[in-house]
Parts: C-alpha cells; sequence; structure tokens
C-alpha cells in the first residue's frame, strides 16, 4: 500500500456559519477556503441520494479542519460522553491554558475547568456550538 498523509480533520455541523464563527472567532483559525458540492458523484461517494455539501476549510497551525454542512441533514450524532464508542472529537494545542479558558466566551459550553492529568498534560474540553467536543491542551 503506498504511504498515506493526513489531509483534514473533518466535522459535520447542520450550521456552517455558526460553525465558522466559533472556529475562526473562538479558537481564532483562519479561514482558507469555501465551496459546495453535489451531483451524482459526491452522492454516491457519501452514499447518501441527493446529497449535497457545503464546506469550509480553517487552518489549524498546519491541520486543516473542514467543517460540512450536508443537505439532507443526518440524525444527531453529538453531545455523547466523549468514552462512547466512535465519539470523535478535535485537539488543538495552546500555550497557555488558563489564558485560553480566561478567554473564551462564557457562553461556550465546558465541560470542566482546566484540569492536568497523571501525564502532565493539562487539558480542557469545550463544546463547539453543534455539540461537537473540542479539547485543548497544554503539554
Amino acid at each position: 500500500m503506498p504511504r498515506l498523509s493526513a489531509h483534514h480533520v473533518g466535522v459535520t455541523v447542520t450550521d456552517l456559519d455558526r460553525a465558522v464563527a466559533f472556529y475562526r472567532d473562538v479558537l481564532g483559525l483562519d479561514e482558507r477556503d469555501r465551496f459546495s458540492v453535489s451531483g451524482p458523484a459526491f452522492s454516491d461517494a457519501v452514499d447518501i441520494d441527493g446529497a449535497t455539501g457545503r464546506f469550509v476549510h480553517l487552518d489549524g497551525d498546519g491541520v486543516r479542519i473542514e467543517l460540512v454542512e450536508y443537505d439532507p441533514e443526518g440524525p444527531d450524532a453529538t453531545g455523547g460522553a466523549i468514552n462512547r464508542p466512535g465519539a470523535t472529537h478535535v485537539a488543538f494545542a495552546v500555550d497557555d491554558l488558563d489564558a485560553v479558558h480566561a478567554d473564551i466566551d462564557p457562553d461556550v459550553e465546558t465541560l470542566s475547568a482546566p484540569r492536568t492529568t497523571e501525564s502532565g498534560t493539562r487539558i480542557l474540553f469545550v463544546r463547539d456550538p453543534e455539540g461537537n467536543l473540542v479539547e485543548l491542551l497544554e503539554t
């Protein structure tokens, strides 16, 4: 098998503009690209009849974050506990977790205050406006 190269981390959302505002304005990611995809090849590839998608690519310091809004929208898969099989999250390293935590808008849901794990890593989990888990960590 040829060597693989990571391309992006995808997050499906119901409100693309609201999600972009969070990742851009709260987390500070830069928007790099915005586009739509439709047609039979796309519908076949994602196995959803008549599917269309609106996409935004954001730059997470070298990691591309892809936000996508599908039509038709599927059932909600967010909001579950992180230990649920199949649960996903996006993680971002920060230099000063306490400063980031202090700057987070009070309307952003956090799972707890910053905590230091046994490995010495400081972590904080928040939820984006869609309920997706986002980990902020300081090592």
